[in-house]
């Protein structure tokens, strides 16, 4: 039964549990009449590190997005696109043959302000920077073109691992024009209809042959590295005036280490006595957003950004009214699971009325992450940058942040007990049991005996918050039901 902890040493088998710990909890599930296999898939789910990251890429219209709901079609719940979310939404959670990964679908984000060549180059170098593994869609009616070929160039100067996919071969007569695909110098050309689901079985098995088992940033474990912090925020907000406040009031840009495809990417910046990486810089200090396609750039280079940083910086102009832009970068930083600070710039030129405005607004606007440090800073004086280190730390302290499943029992008792979930048709759901299965995020999985409302799981996340803390992380709750006993799925 006991098989070895995994040897990459990434994780326990059971998530963040210990032994002693999971078996504890495997008793507990069993006394409530739970499906073990069940209970150890839940507990796996929430307790996985960082996933590795594949990106598809390729020209418009080639059916990058009909692969992507391909890939992840084999679990539905990952469609659910929440509201503002919508094309900004970039990274999905897929599995195949018991392994789990990160699929990243640039399908979204053609848009022809940009003109198609400079489209896809931004998408394959995004590609580059955030990814373990691209898959590269060709359509294979129209065989390779010239952006195709550029695309190649710059994926073949990055190293990562390519799998080529031959997209539209609708049955035995297409294979042809896949073959001719060996001529990109890619290796094999997998054959695919991403329509039909022809072929995307073996794709998805060189997927796995190409995917490293977790990412190359791995989180926290590098003994003394730097954490890696995302200054994020739309264009304008004056991120490149804070930056060079940062990086100038030390005077220690302690090294920067060139891109794979551009400027300096990464810079080790010291501040408040500790050296912190802040990660592309380059896409921040480069005046290029101000051109046409601004959006489509900026929310590539942001998604980038936060993929590889372990906090996000959010940098918000308080002299302006929070905006959608404001609220979508936010966002993408949750859905990442990436600890999180607000930093409201330019507050020294505020006036009180503006100041009372902006406070209505945070409480309105930004209600969902009202656990957010923040602070309210000024680029330009360098007003209050002492403040940005302890909310950084505090943030990432809360997302490294697990509550033994005993006491995390015991709370929830006390929840129950004190606040039950309210009768819904003659029957009233309990939280029977749960455990936090993993950290970087916190993911809590809880074992109810019916489903519970989502009013009630954002009462569980307030008090687990106002009990344990978690400032400045988001945190998971997945909920699982008992089966009705004696009859299996």
């Amino acid at each position: 039964m006991n098989d070895q902890i995994h040897s990459d040493g990434s994780d326990h088998e059971h998530g963040a549990l210990g032994d002693a710990e999971y078996a504890e909890f495997m008793e507990l599930a069993a006394e409530e009449g739970f499906d073990l296999e069940e209970v150890e898939g839940a507990i796996d789910e929430a307790g996985h590190g960082p996933l590795p990251v594949l990106a598809v890429v390729g020209r418009p219209n080639v059916g990058k997005s009909t692969l992507v709901n391909r890939i992840i079609g084999r679990r539905e719940a990952v469609v659910e696109d929440k509201p503002g979310v919508t094309r900004d939404r970039v990274t999905y959670e897929a599995e195949w043959a018991g392994r789990r990964f990160k699929v990243v679908d640039t399908g979204g984000w053609e848009q022809d302000v940009l003109g198609i060549d400079a489209s896809v180059a931004a998408q394959a170098e995004y590609a580059i920077e955030a990814s373990d593994a691209v898959v590269f869609v060709v359509d294979s009616t129209v065989g390779a073109t010239d952006t195709d070929e550029a695309v190649v160039k710059l994926l073949r100067r990055a190293g990562k691992p390519v799998v080529l996919c031959a997209n539209k071969v609708d049955g035995q007569s297409g294979e042809a024009d896949a073959t001719a695909l060996w001529s990109l110098g890619l290796g094999e050309p997998h054959p695919v209809s991403s329509l039909h689901g022809r072929g995307t079985g073996d794709l998805l098995d060189a997927v796995l042959e190409a995917l490293p088992e977790a990412p190359a940033q791995r989180f926290g474990t590098a003994i003394g590295g730097p954490r890696r912090i995302a200054l994020i925020g739309r264009p304008n907000v004056g991120k490149s005036s804070l930056l060079n406040k940062v990086a100038n009031e030390d005077r220690v840009v302690v090294n920067e280490l060139a891109g794979t495809t551009r400027d300096p990417v990464d810079e080790l910046i010291e501040l408040g006595g500790i050296t912190w990486k802040f990660i592309d810089t380059a896409g921040i200090r480069r005046r290029v957003h101000l051109q046409e396609g601004a959006d489509y750039y900026a929310s590539l280079r942001t998604a980038a950004a936060v993929e590889k940083a372990e906090v996000a910086v959010v940098l918000i102009d308080a002299g302006e009214s929070i905006s959608v832009q404001d609220q979508r970068i936010i966002t993408m930083a949750v859905e990442a699971g990436r600890a999180m600070v607000i930093a409201f710039n330019k507050w020294d030129t505020l006036d009180e009325e503006r100041r009372y405005y902006l406070e209505r607004e945070i409480e309105t606007e930004l209600a969902q992450i009202a656990w957010a440090p923040r602070v309210n800073v000024s680029a330009v004086t360098g007003r209050h940058m002492e403040k940005l280190v302890p909310a950084i730390e505090t943030a990432l302290a809360s997302w490294e942040t697990r509550v033994p499943t005993g006491r995390l029992n015991a709370f929830l008792g006390e929840i129950v007990a004190s606040h039950p979930h309210p009768v819904r048709g003659g029957k009233q759901p309990r939280i029977l049991f749960g455990t936090q299965a993993g950290t970087k995020p916190p993911r809590f999985v809880l074992f109810a005996s019916g489903f519970l409302e989502h009013g009630y799981r954002r009462f569980v996340e307030r008090r687990l918050r106002e009990e344990f803390g978690f400032e400045g992380t988001p945190i998971h709750i997945s909920v699982r039901v008992r089966e009705k006993r004696g009859r299996n799925k």
